[in-house]
Order: structure tokens, then C-alpha cells, then sequence
């Protein structure tokens, strides 16, 4: 009798989950952000057990310990703590925000998975000029988590199928395979363009240049040939990005923040 229970609403929860996807290929495509049937709650629990998969993976996440690197967290986290204050994030107090660094010079990448746990790599960190643009993609990277783009992607690129097997909790061996591969997850332009634009507003509530994204944007395009890092390709340029990051703020009113490039020279040259 359960089995027949939990057959049939698995059943139903795939049909619903089913046209969600569908609805949201529609809305996506129409430059939404797109339908998301994952609760807060499951953000929150998945993001835990993902945070942990991480953790101990040191081969694919060889993190850096922050009992050894103090000042560089202290540092890092004094950025997250302006962006929180900005009253512009809606899940602040929902959400952990905890963040890791991740030693891989080699790597010019940031990700932030559901229920806010932020990844940075170092060879981010130190391709980066000022502490506005760092604090533009961090704002970035929140943003996805914030509007809950990191469980949408999720269900667009692992299937329907999955994503109902770890909601139901059958089968979580797969997520070994979603841990390792999050810090390639593609987001749609639609997500990459919301995730500009809360960017924008969360820093322009700071004493920060609120244009940090863009001028990391500029830098990319100036500098980086071929197939470019992997930021760029996870994260898909629509080609008008730096122009649209320029317009937004320029609605908000074209306040010109700080940058704080010393400081973050300081930063970088303390890292390992």
C-alpha cells in the first residue's frame, strides 16, 4: 500500500515538474529567470549536502584552510558582509553565505551554490585589479543564489529525472556527480542578465563602484583569446553585458564608488 502510495505521487510530482520545465524553457527564452518547483527549505538542504560533498573532495576543491589563512577570510568576508548589508538581498537571513577559497591559481572562477555556500577561486582573486570588480562578481555570484538560478540550471541540465530521484531522496549517490561538476554549471542568459543587474544594485546600497562587474567584463574581452577561462564558460556573454551592466546603473543615478585597489594588491599579495 505505501508503495503504491509513494509510486503515485512520484508519479504526479514528475508530471508537475514535467510541465515546470517546460513553462520554463517559455519564460527563459522570453528573458525570464523561469518557473523553479525546488522549496526554500530544499535550497537550503541541498546546498548543506553539496557544501559537504565539497568539502571532502579536496582533489577537484583543494580548499584553503581558514584557521591557516585568517586575514584572507577576515578579508573576504568583510566583502560578502557589505553586499548583505545593502538590503537589497531577499534571502540574507534565509540563506548560510559561508565562504571558501579554493587554491587553484590556474582557475579564473566563482560559483555559489543553492543555499548561498560562495566558492572562490585564487587565480580569480589575482587576475582581478580592484576590490569593486571582486566585489562585483561576488555580488554576481549571490545573486544567482539569491534568486534561486543555481536549482533551475540544476534541473535543466541533469534532467527531470534527477532532480526528482534527490527530492525524493532515491538516489543520493548523484550527488557525488552534481558536487563535483557544480562549479561548471551553465545558467541561462536570462539568469546571467538578472544576476548583472541585482549586482549593480546590491553594491550601488555600499560605498563601492557599483560597475565592478563590468570592468571585470571589459578586462576578459581585452585580455582573453581562444576558448577564454572558465568563468566565460559557464557564465555565457550576450554580448551587450558591459553596456547593460553601464545603463543600469546609470537608471540608479551614476554614482561613482570606491574601488579600493590598494588595498586588494594587499590582499592578493598575502594569499599563498
Amino acid at each position: 500500500m505505501k508503495e503504491n502510495i509513494r509510486l503515485t505521487a512520484k508519479r504526479t510530482l514528475g508530471l508537475i515538474l514535467t510541465m515546470s520545465v517546460m513553462l520554463s524553457a517559455c519564460r527563459d527564452k522570453a528573458g525570464g529567470g523561469g518557473l523553479n518547483f525546488f522549496s526554500l527549505q530544499d535550497d537550503i538542504t541541498f546546498g548543506a549536502q553539496v557544501a559537504t560533498e565539497i568539502e571532502n573532495d579536496p582533489s577537484t576543491y583543494p580548499i584553503l584552510d581558514s584557521a591557516q589563512n585568517v586575514a584572507s577570510y577576515a578579508y573576504l568576508y568583510d566583502i560578502r558582509d557589505r553586499i548583505l548589508s545593502s538590503g537589497k538581498v531577499v534571502h540574507k537571513d534565509d540563506f548560510q553565505w559561508q565562504i571558501r577559497l579554493i587554491g587553484d591559481d590556474s582557475t579564473l572562477n566563482a560559483f555559489c551554490t543553492p543555499g548561498g555556500y560562495i566558492y572562490v577561486y585564487t587565480g580569480l582573486i589575482k587576475y582581478l585589479d580592484s576590490e569593486d570588480q571582486f566585489a562585483g562578481v561576488m555580488g554576481h555570484e549571490i545573486a544567482h543564489a539569491d534568486e534561486r538560478h543555481s536549482t533551475a540550471a540544476l534541473t535543466r541540465t541533469y534532467g527531470i529525472d534527477v532532480l526528482l530521484s534527490i527530492l525524493l531522496g532515491d538516489d543520493l549517490g548523484t550527488l557525488v556527480q552534481i558536487a563535483k561538476g557544480l562549479s561548471g554549471l551553465s545558467y541561462s542568459r536570462g539568469n546571467e542578465s538578472e544576476s548583472d543587474m541585482r549586482s549593480v544594485e546590491y553594491l550601488y546600497q555600499t560605498d563601492y563602484d557599483a560597475r565592478g562587474a563590468a570592468r571585470f567584463f571589459e578586462k576578459l574581452e581585452e585580455e582573453v583569446s581562444g576558448s577564454g577561462p572558465t568563468f566565460l564558460s559557464t557564465h555565457p556573454n550576450p554580448g551587450n553585458r558591459v553596456e547593460a551592466i553601464f545603463a543600469h546603473w546609470e537608471i540608479l543615478g551614476a554614482k561613482v564608488g570606491e574601488t579600493y585597489a590598494a588595498r586588494y594588491k594587499e590582499f592578493q599579495n598575502n594569499l599563498p
